[in-house]
């Protein structure tokens, strides 16, 4: 997962590149900032993406943020054009709200597969998720263990110790078994290991409403300047 924003397409492209992993083992996602929203800019900004990532199809492609500047049926014009123009072999959106959401599902003329939202377990989305699942959307949560926020939480880490797992551990299986794509980031590779490890246990209905439990609409912890009403 990266992003134009991001400034770092080149380097993943090149990781990518020397980790000789087979190209259809690997799902590479970036996003358009809002500033390349224009259908000239979209389609321009994806192919210097291409270039950076040194790849001839991105997976997924996403608008990063919405943007009221340019009108929503022009972006997703452009964006549909590049999955026809073979840039992308699936498009989406990020940061949408529930009004945002039905707006660009009904004025896109190709199916858009997600939503990546911040979602945690202190973050409340419940109104976001049931409009995915409304649209058929898939839900991808950024910010998955709440900026590392999740590891001292003490609910998480009760939990955790019943199953031999740590507290980022059950904020991430909380996020699995909700059929939420959970992407944490990590600079440590023992964290990767880690990371993936929540596949061998599975939270009772009882600690997964426990954990719901400890959300709010407002302890979101990304928040720009340019972000929508939040629901």
């Amino acid at each position: 997962d990266t992003a134009q924003i991001y400034d770092n397409e080149r380097e993943v492209g090149e990781g990518v590149r020397a980790s000789h992993v087979r190209r259809s083992d690997l799902f590479v996602t970036t996003k358009v900032w809002t500033t390349h929203f224009g259908p000239n800019d979209l389609i321009r900004s994806t192919k210097e993406s291409l270039v950076k990532l040194r790849l001839s199809e991105i997976d997924l492609l996403l608008l990063h943020w919405p943007n009221p500047q340019v009108p929503l049926e022009e972006t997703l014009g452009a964006l549909a054009h590049a999955k026809e123009l073979g840039m992308t072999r699936h498009i989406g959106v990020s940061n949408f709200t529930v009004a945002l959401l039905a707006q660009a599902v009904a004025a896109c003329p190709a199916p858009l597969v997600c939503n990546q939202i911040e979602y945690h377990p202190f973050l409340d989305q419940t109104k976001v998720l049931a409009a995915c699942a409304e649209h058929g959307i898939a839900v991808v949560a950024y910010s998955p263990i709440a900026k590392g926020q999740a590891k001292s939480a003490e609910i998480l880490a009760r939990i955790g110790a019943t199953h031999g797992k740590s507290a980022a551990q059950v904020s991430l299986r909380w996020l699995v078994q909700q059929n939420v794509v959970a992407i944490p980031r990590t600079s440590k590779i023992e964290r990767l290991s880690q990371n993936i490890d929540v596949f061998d246990f599975e939270l009772s209905d009882s600690e997964m409403a426990e954990i719901f439990a400890m959300g709010s609409a407002n302890r979101r912890l990304t928040n720009v300047m340019h972000a929508p009403e939040w629901d």
